[in-house]
C-alpha cells in the first residue's frame, strides 16, 4: 500500500458536503449525545463567512473534516474528525496545519476547543499540536458528559 496521504485532497466544503459531514459528526463525535450538528447546521456553517469548513477527500469520499469559527483574535475549533481507517497516518496533522495556516492569515491569536474528557486519543492528538488544557466544563455535552477545554496560542507557534 502506497502513501495514502498523497491521494487525499484538502478543500473548502460546499453545501453539497453538508450531509456527509453531519453523518460523520454523528458517528465519530456526537455518538451517544444526540445529534446537534445536523445537515442544516453544517450547511449554515459552510455558508457563514466567519466559519471555515474544510474537508479531506479520498476517492470522492469525505474522510475527514474540520469546522472552525473565527472571531477577531480567537477561533473556536467546533468539530474535527478523521474517519477511523484514515487515522494515525498523518492526515489529522495535515488537516490541522491547513486550518492553522488559515487562522494565522486571518490574524487569529488563540484557537480554543472542547472535547469529551474521556476522549484520550483526541486529548493526546491536541497536545501534540501544542494545545494546553485550560479547564473543564461540567455537563457540557447535553448535561451527560463533561468537556475538557484546551487552547493553542498561535503567537507561540510562529517562528520569528
Amino acid at each position: 500500500m502506497g502513501n495514502i496521504l498523497a491521494d487525499i485532497r484538502l478543500r473548502i466544503a460546499t453545501p453539497a458536503d453538508a450531509a456527509d459531514i453531519a453523518e460523520m459528526s454523528r458517528r465519530l463525535i456526537e455518538a451517544g449525545l444526540g445529534w446537534s450538528w445536523t445537515r442544516q447546521r453544517v450547511e449554515h456553517a459552510i455558508r457563514n463567512a466567519d466559519t471555515l469548513v474544510m474537508t479531506a477527500v479520498h476517492d470522492n469520499s469525505i474522510v475527514g473534516f474540520a469546522i472552525m469559527d473565527f472571531g477577531d483574535e480567537t477561533a473556536h475549533l467546533s468539530l474535527f474528525a478523521v474517519r477511523e481507517s484514515f487515522q494515525r497516518q498523518g492526515l489529522g496533522l495535515r488537516m490541522f496545519e491547513w486550518m492553522k495556516s488559515s487562522a494565522l492569515t486571518a490574524g487569529i491569536a488563540l484557537v480554543r476547543l472542547e472535547l469529551r474528557t474521556a476522549n484520550l486519543g483526541a486529548r493526546a492528538f491536541y497536545r501534540v499540536l501544542g494545545f494546553i488544557e485550560t479547564g473543564h466544563a461540567v455537563g457540557y455535552y447535553r448535561g451527560r458528559e463533561n468537556a475538557l477545554r484546551m487552547v493553542l496560542d498561535l503567537r507561540k507557534t510562529v517562528k520569528r
